[in-house]
């Protein structure tokens, strides 16, 4: 018999044609690899005179099939946030109340049904009087433009993003991936190819821009970087999480789109992550996990917040009545996922059998609700609102103390979307009540009130 040189019976095998010689072999070589007489198919495979092609074959998928069992197996790249910072605004941005109800009256764009709303919702939303407001709505009236708002987003993006790269001595070039979330303004040029011009990255930088996600979009956009750093080894990643209120100021008198006056404020944070193993000395926590629900198929949850114009055609950001119990109901999803992620096994023998009881036994019990305390040390609540923390500390059976930092930051702060649980998580560290107990320490930060939510969970 003729022997198959090697180039060809490799070629074969790719096809799965070796199985069928071509070149006066033994017609059975197929048949008995598939009944599984390996010996018999070895000893066919010597009278071919294709033994060397045979081993060849064996240990190329040997080495392939390792090599899957390895990815397959090995732990994701670990994700370290090495540190960030929060913006504070100049002191001359500063809005209390009595100011915010004066502007509003000379404007005389409201009517007197309006000014009460406002300062109803002002009065009961838990914002202090040193919450910041950009200059353009604070002349009389209010003067939104598309100049205001990149003048606005530059002020907070650029400080934030040159304070985070000095404190952690990084320069602007070593950035190799850049995300900018903001919900409301989305230039052209991007926020994030302002960045990138302001502070001449290199050429390469991998940048993304994420709008119209709202206060979700800030663990969102951890996330996205969480994944990029499983692509990319060696690498690190800018996070900028901002809002922006110049172009989005509502001049309006229809009450749902009213709040966001009274609620939103100047704010934004800059967080820097890595996944190199020499920055885990001094990362200051570990991403564990992070979790997303997208109630958007649904069409009261896509309608709950959305930009529009009012009858007169002036433009906002309407909040729907069902907010509170559509954002509820995102939250069960995700604590429902979160749950056998982080609780500890007496909270999920308790939740089992709670479940047992009900469905099988269909016993007229009350559901139960996992003691979530036990699985965090620390919760960074979304600053939405007083109603929005009142409502996660309820469903979620949080105590006062734990919460506590989310209405502090509120007060100082207000809503300041998408970067609010990094100022809350600055909030507790400033109390010194963060510290890593033999290696971790765990903390939930919980984001969004959209059509999406997350929540994300690290490790001192």
């Amino acid at each position: 018999m003729q022997q198959l040189d090697f180039s060809n019976s490799l070629h074969s095998l790719l096809w799965g044609k070796i199985l069928i010689p071509t070149h006066g072999s033994d017609p059975m070589l197929s048949s008995l690899l598939y009944q599984g007489g390996l010996a018999d198919f070895w000893l066919t495979a010597q009278k071919a005179g294709i033994e060397l092609d045979l081993i060849y074959l064996l240990i190329a998928t040997a080495v392939l099939g390792a090599g899957i069992a390895i990815y397959l197996l090995s732990p994701a790249r670990p994700v370290y946030l090495i540190g960030y910072h929060v913006y504070k605004a100049p002191d001359r941005l500063k809005m209390n109340t009595a100011r915010f109800m004066s502007l509003s009256r000379q404007s005389k764009l409201f009517t007197e049904s309006s000014m009460e709303f406002q300062r109803k919702v002002l009065e009961r939303g838990g914002l202090g009087n040193d919450t910041y407001l950009p200059q353009a709505v604070q002349q009389v009236p209010a003067t939104p433009s598309m100049a205001a708002a990149r003048e606005e987003a530059e002020m907070v993006m650029f400080d934030s993003v040159q304070k985070v790269l000095d404190k952690y001595q990084v320069a602007p070039r070593q950035v190799d991936i850049l995300i900018v979330n903001c919900s409301l303004f989305g230039p052209t040029p991007s926020l994030s190819a302002m960045i990138v011009n302001h502070f001449k990255m290199r050429s390469n930088v991998i940048a993304y821009n994420l709008g119209g996600m709202g206060c979700s979009a800030g663990l969102i956009s951890i996330a996205l970087a969480r994944e990029m750093l499983q692509v990319y080894p060696n690498s690190n990643v800018l996070v900028v999480s901002t809002e922006n209120m110049s172009q989005n100021w509502y001049n309006g008198n229809q009450k749902s789109m009213l709040i966001p006056n009274c609620l939103f404020r100047v704010g934004g944070a800059a967080m820097l992550l890595s996944n190199k193993r020499s920055d885990r000395r001094r990362a200051q926590y570990c991403l564990q996990t992070v979790v997303r629900t997208h109630l958007g198929a649904n069409d009261e949850s896509y309608n709950c917040v959305i930009q529009e114009e009012d009858e007169q055609g002036k433009r906002g950001v309407h909040l729907s009545k069902d907010l509170m119990e559509i954002a509820g109901k995102a939250l069960r999803i995700n604590i429902t996922t979160l749950g056998p992620q982080v609780l500890p096994l007496t909270e999920k023998a308790r939740y089992a059998i709670n479940m047992f009881r009900r469905k099988v036994l269909k016993a007229r019990v009350k559901a139960y609700t996992p003691d979530f305390s036990k699985a965090f040390d620390h919760i960074c609540i979304h600053t939405g609102g007083r109603g929005v923390i009142d409502e996660i500390e309820k469903q979620l059976k949080f105590s006062n103390d734990m919460v506590a930092p989310s209405r502090q930051t509120l007060f100082r702060y207000g809503n300041i979307s998408s970067s609010s649980i990094w100022y809350v998580l600055a909030c507790i560290e400033a109390t010194g009540a963060v510290r890593a107990v033999a290696g971790h320490q765990p903390l939930e930060c919980g984001s969004g009130t959209l059509q999406q939510s997350s929540e994300g969970v690290t490790s001192a």
